[in-house]
């Protein structure tokens, strides 16, 4: 008698490998799986900044929409489909394109006039300047 190492979890190793390869095969469904082109973003913070990097490839610099109020940051825009070429047969077909609009509530007050945004290659770099928060002062409210 042989003995198997008993791995409950195996099978749905094999469960998500078979999914995920029917989902490769038909990257253009009629439905929207995938909901479109979505940049990644990234945002950190360093010292008394706010920075963001987001990877927006194929996009062009006047594609690009970005705006800043009430403490949330948006990042709009489109990625445009090149022209089609009738004389081109694909084979596999995988880029995505069209609108796309991310807002993003930022983690501390900034300087609206202090914003620093460079394009190139494909990478959105974004500094803002963290305000610091004035402190209220505790005031107590006589009852009437």
């Amino acid at each position: 008698m042989t003995l198997v190492k008993f791995e409950p979890f195996k099978e749905f190793e094999t469960l998500s490998d078979r999914m995920q390869r029917i989902f490769d095969d038909f990257p253009t469904l009629p439905f929207n799986w995938n909901e479109g082109f979505s940049p990644r973003i990234d945002i950190s913070e360093k010292d008394n900044k706010i920075l963001i990097d987001a990877e927006i490839p194929g996009v062009k610099k006047d594609d690009l929409k970005i705006t800043l109020q009430d403490n949330i940051l948006t990042i709009e825009g489109e990625k445009k489909k090149e022209e089609e070429h009738k004389d081109k047969n694909f084979f596999r077909s995988e880029r995505v394109y069209g609108t796309f609009k991310r807002s993003f509530t930022l983690p501390a007050e900034v300087d609206t006039d202090k914003v620093d945004a460079k394009f190139k290659d494909g990478m959105l770099n974004i500094v803002l300047k963290k305000i610091e928060q004035s402190k209220t002062k505790e005031k107590l409210i006589e009852l009437k």
